[in-house]
């Protein structure tokens, strides 16, 4: 089914672990294991960096391990959140946080190797082709990427390599719409570190005024700075910089996570992500409405990372039954091995929406991610869906019939 575009996506969080556990076979990669944890750095020689134990050329820990095939299984679980018995060991938000936020620490050493991060991103963008997305907006902290004689780059080199992948991708699939970056560092800093966001923010605008999309702050609501502690700084930058909050990401009530709904709305913000407990909210709901700002809603990242149980009582529902304005996107989909976008929609289809749900509401939800987003010509592009939509149609109708 074409579904439009994802607009709220975190870029190392995209693809499988076992295209994660692929890139372990390539050559100048060293290995760290200590206690129950796994680093890894390329490099020309043996790695100066801390290291609890040793440094080994991954190439001889595995061949050297006697049993290839439970060496990459053993390797293949820190990239990944899936485990037999979540119930068991995840048993609240904390202890999920902890191993989700455990893989993009553990994958860095990996994917911040700048040929790693350049063929990554194209094929971060071929798997969304592949799952029929037409246009991508990813957050990025903007890590900064290495090369194997140890050059360190900082994130405007970042936004380069981004750019560059990008144009290649679209040289070669033209019928690719193209992505946008929003700049989304960690909010557990204090206010001088937020200066600094916004100033590394006001720098690729200027360098790159057609691939930012705009700022947000992202990490765990309840254990982050709230939006408040900011709002003096940000309030300066509202008419520089857009703004894509996190807020709400959070399952309490009357505190500073779901309060940064109220301060994301009082910025601005172009759209909201998560936004999951703003349904306690009523009137932070008619104001979103008025002002037509768009809730990200990721589904089954709600329901992974605990703050719902049972999809039937995902608040989606509630946005829904009050018109409220809603894109479907998947967050970290390769943490937890689901497909870039599919299975949101799946999820949300079959669990969340009302039994007298059809395809129009399929369609509402796509083509809402096209006119939500950032592209600079929504005629051109909801165009374009209206035809691959139609072609969808007529195979779907024909299937049914031959």
């Amino acid at each position: 089914m074409p579904k439009g575009a994802v607009l709220h996506v975190h870029d190392t969080g995209i693809l499988s672990p076992d295209y994660i556990l692929s890139l372990t076979y390539l050559d100048d990669l060293y290995v760290c294991f200590y206690e129950n944890n796994v680093k890894f750095l390329f490099s020309l020689e043996t790695p100066l960096s801390s290291c609890n134990t040793k440094w080994q050329l991954m190439k001889s820990a595995r061949f050297s391990s006697g049993n290839v095939k439970e060496f990459d299984a053993d390797l293949r679980r820190h990239f990944t959140i899936v485990i037999d018995d979540p119930h068991l060991v995840h048993r609240d938000i904390n202890a999920v946080w902890n191993d989700f936020q455990q893989v993009f620490i553990t994958t860095s050493g990996m994917l911040c190797y700048r040929p790693v991060w350049e063929q990554y991103f194209y094929d971060t963008l071929r798997s969304l082709r592949d799952d029929n997305v037409m246009y991508l907006e990813f957050r990025s902290v903007l890590p900064s990427l290495y090369d194997l004689d140890g050059t360190v780059f900082d994130e405007i080199e970042t936004v380069r390599s981004y750019k560059k992948v990008l144009d290649r991708f679209m040289a070669d699939h033209p019928d690719f719409y193209g992505a946008k970056l929003i700049y989304a560092p960690l909010r557990n800093v204090d206010l001088n570190t937020v200066k600094h966001y916004l100033n590394v923010t006001k720098r690729i605008r200027e360098e790159f005024p057609e691939f930012l999309a705009g700022f947000d702050l992202v990490g765990q609501e309840d254990l982050g700075a709230p939006t408040k502690d900011f709002m003096e700084i940000l309030s300066d930058s509202m008419d520089e910089i857009d703004y894509f909050f996190h807020a709400g990401e959070s399952n309490w009530y009357g505190t500073s996570s779901d309060e940064n709904l109220a301060d994301a709305i009082a910025l601005n913000t172009r759209r909201i992500g998560h936004a999951f407990a703003i349904a306690k909210h009523p009137l932070l709901m008619e104001e979103i409405r008025k002002k037509d700002i768009a809730i990200e809603v990721n589904v089954v990242s709600n329901a992974v990372l605990k703050l719902v149980s049972d999809v039937r009582n995902h608040p989606l529902a509630i946005f829904l039954a009050n018109n409220l304005p809603v894109v479907l996107s998947s967050d970290d989909p390769g943490i937890w091995e689901a497909e870039p976008l599919s299975h949101d929609f799946y999820v949300t289809f079959v669990g969340v929406a009302s039994r007298h749900a059809d395809l129009k509401l399929l369609k509402k939800l796509a083509i809402n991610s096209l006119v939500y987003s950032t592209y600079h010509n929504k005629d051109k592009i909801v165009h374009e869906f209206e035809i691959r939509w139609t072609k969808y149609i007529d195979s779907v109708i024909r299937d049914e019939f031959q």
